[in-house]
């Protein structure tokens, strides 16, 4: 893509931003330490915040018709507003509000958002992350319309605007994170309907060859081009770039456009180590516009120094790797041991509270039967009682029956003797 005319030759927000940047660091410079990851959150922050480099980043990147010919005075950066909202999760991350008038039909408001992550690993909630942001800007965007007009968003024809969510991805890695976000739920084909689901456009900067880069001819593919410089052999490549094409870009790149270059560029030099006043150096070549010329102290970096150095590096996080490993083989050794103890103790308890429970079964059974013994022992006794006074009985009766017996016989005999 051919450079466009139409440039800003200021942005609001963006004239103090390279002394911010570049002061922090200076001073980083000179207590010879450096987050390089930390500069990388910074510069990608910068660089979306500008609504030039923002402008050609949408239009380079993404293959949306209303995108094409979205230009700077159609961007405002509204990051902040949602900073009390997610605080520090946020920070590194960039929503612009995008002024597009053709979409301002049946009812929809006249702009988009969109919503740029920035990653520098692969990150499977991703997606999740997403989705925390989107609910958060059109929770505000309902408060806004709420505020302006009380119960509009409860009318038919409201809407909410469309949001475009990005991840800009700097790894070298593959990304192999699911893009839908319907994929992150668990049994996703069979609750489908039920499911909401996005999908959110990834821009890969280590995708693209550095011919493409260059070809585009703007200062935002520029800087991805920097950003792609994460090893010895993209350092190579990268100085043997041709000058005069480096020059072209930034000829006419307006001073707020070239501060975030300065600051993608001292991104670079600290990365790959080079001195303080090589530093300075090309950072003046940079704002002069003779990125032509940048690579003539540069060249002097051993590139098989820097081979030695990441082999090295590639030896030590090796062997750290293989000591985490056989730490972690033995902790998952322990952890099975563990559970396995646990599991043999559950049965043995388990056994135990069977045994106990039959026990207590014999117990109430044993006591059952000796209180049925009890009973008919009772029943036995009163039996036996009853018998014994019955017996008595007759015995009296017996008697009686006796002196009757006699009686009467004593009773015949007088009346034989008197016959």
């Amino acid at each position: 893509m051919k450079k466009r005319a139409v440039r800003l030759k200021s942005a609001k927000g963006q004239t103090a931003k390279s002394g911010s940047v570049a002061g922090k660091q200076e001073q980083n410079g000179k207590n010879g330490e450096h987050n390089s990851e930390h500069n990388r959150d910074i510069s990608s922050k910068d660089v979306f915040d500008n609504p030039v480099l923002c402008a050609q980043f949408l239009r380079d990147n993404l293959n949306i018709p209303l995108l094409k010919n979205v230009q700077p005075e159609d961007i405002e950066d509204i990051s902040s507003r949602y900073h009390p909202y997610l605080g520090t999760e946020f920070e590194s991350d960039s929503v612009q509000k995008i002024r597009i008038l053709d979409i301002g039909k049946e009812n929809a408001p006249p702009f988009l958002v969109s919503l740029i992550d920035h990653k520098s690993l692969v990150d499977y909630d991703a997606a999740m992350q997403l989705l925390r942001y989107m609910m958060c800007i059109w929770t505000a965007y309902k408060k806004e319309m709420e505020a302006k007009h009380e119960g509009i968003t409860r009318r038919k024809d409201f809407r909410y605007p469309v949001i475009i969510p990005i991840i800009y991805f700097e790894g070298r890695a593959k990304w192999t994170a699911a893009r839908e976000f319907r994929e992150r739920i668990g049994r996703e084909a069979e609750f489908r309907k039920w499911i909401p689901n996005f999908r959110y456009e990834l821009v890969n900067v280590c995708g693209y060859s550095n011919e493409e880069l260059l070809n585009r001819g703007d200062e935002m593919s520029l800087i991805m081009l920097i950003n792609k410089v994460q090893k010895t052999a993209d350092l190579e490549q990268f100085l043997h770039i041709s000058g005069d094409k480096l020059n072209q870009i930034i000829a006419d790149s307006p001073e707020h456009v070239v501060d975030v270059i300065v600051s993608a560029m001292e991104s670079l030099c600290f990365k790959i180590g080079v001195s303080d006043k090589e530093r300075v150096e090309c950072v003046r070549k940079v704002r002069e516009r003779e990125m032509g010329y940048l690579w003539e102290n540069m060249e002097k970096i051993s590139i098989q120094e820097e081979r030695r150095k990441t082999e090295e590096q590639r030896r030590k996080t090796e062997k750290e790797r293989r000591k985490t490993e056989k730490e972690r083989k033995r902790a998952e050794e322990a952890h099975k041991k563990a559970e396995e103890a646990h599991k043999k103790a559950e049965e043995e308890h388990k056994r135990a509270e069977e045994e106990r429970e039959k026990a207590e079964e014999a117990h109430k059974k044993a006591e059952e039967e000796r209180e049925k013994a009890e009973e008919e022992r009772r029943k036995a006794d009163e039996q036996q009682k009853l018998a014994e006074k019955e017996r008595r009985r007759a015995d009296a009766a017996e008697e009686k029956l006796k002196a009757a017996e006699e009686m009467i016989r004593q009773l015949n005999d007088k009346y034989q003797k008197d016959k």
